[in-house]
């Protein structure tokens, strides 16, 4: 039987190419081999301090590029648009403890890092965990960082259906093959990040090529001249061997070049061409405002028909009428 995979992508700040190589081109594989829903998490986002007008445009984007960067054989959709979320939500923080919310390493990091905290930061692994859960999926492709998520998931999954009956799938975190780790341009040791990383350290995927090609010649390299893969001495000229070899689809042992200028002028065209179609169809999908719009309505009305039996099952175990 075909397993069902999960996955969802929060729209805080514009995707980048480390979100293509290390999550989307993995999402577009799987397809071959699995069921797969995808939705934009944008009730994730209002756990901190947001703009509203820029939350709303922001996921509209997402959206759109997910189906540009071919996830349309893929149930996609925005979060908010399916109640059932935020329903089951709420019956699984009556099934979670204080203490493991608290224990939560992202909610500890981001907490410390604020004056004021928002309940929903301390809640919304029980909405994570609900997002799963609605659609028994069987695999959830997740980074390191996202690891305790699942475990928490499959926790209170394996907790609700001791204490309640059986109901929920208990989901299994996967790591999608040739997955690539993608560094911040000019600060090579941090994750590039939509949300968190340098502007001239980040290549978006709408960025113009003149762009992208400005961003990758001035990317920080190493001391030294020897080009060679190694993320410990390396880490800069490291990172642009690593988005060559996955934009190229040639193995990293068999890039050599001269001189940093060379990789650096080899690279930034790999990945201009690795993003023009996505910017081509996302400009198709765009210039017809309706189009998308007609889509992510689509597949959150299928999302509510799937899972409306998982949420009958789910209040009828927990309890209520």
């Amino acid at each position: 039987m075909t397993k069902r995979a999960f996955s969802a992508f929060k729209p805080t700040g514009h995707l980048t190419l480390g979100n293509l190589l290390g999550a989307i081109m993995p999402a577009v594989r799987l397809q071959d081999e699995a069921d797969c829903v995808y939705a934009v998490a944008d009730l994730h986002a209002l756990t901190v301090k947001h703009d509203p007008g820029r939350l709303r445009a922001r996921t509209l984007e997402a959206a759109t590029l997910l189906l540009a960067c071919g996830l349309d054989r893929s149930l996609v959709y925005v979060q908010s648009r399916v109640p059932a979320h935020t329903e089951l939500a709420y019956l699984l923080e009556s099934t979670a403890y204080f203490g493991e919310m608290r224990r939560m390493i992202q909610f500890k990091e981001k907490a410390a890092n604020q004056e004021e905290v928002r309940v929903s930061l301390l809640t919304y692994p029980a909405l994570m965990a609900a997002d799963i859960l609605l659609h028994r999926a069987d695999l959830v492709p997740v980074g390191e960082d996202q690891r305790q998520h699942v475990e928490l998931t499959r926790d209170l999954a394996l907790r609700f259906n001791r204490l309640y009956g059986e109901t929920f799938t208990v989901p299994e975190a996967v790591h999608p093959q040739a997955a690539a780790r993608v560094m911040d341009l000019t600060t090579p040791t941090a994750k590039m990040g939509k949300s968190d990383g340098s502007d001239a350290g980040t290549i978006y995927l709408l960025d113009s090529p003149a762009d992208i090609r400005r961003k990758i010649m001035r990317a920080v390299t190493d001391s030294g001249t020897e080009v060679r893969h190694d993320p410990g001495e390396k880490p800069g000229v490291s990172n642009l061997l690593t988005l060559l070899a996955v934009c190229s689809g040639r193995p990293v042992a068999s890039l050599a070049f001269p001189s940093y200028g060379a990789l650096k002028r080899e690279t930034a065209e790999a990945v201009v061409e690795t993003l023009r179609p996505i910017r081509e169809r996302h400009a198709e999908l765009s210039a017809d405002p309706a189009e998308p719009a007609r889509r992510l309505e689509a597949g959150a009305a299928a999302a509510a028909e799937r899972t409306a039996d998982l949420m009958a099952a789910a209040r009828r175990a927990i309890g209520v009428l």
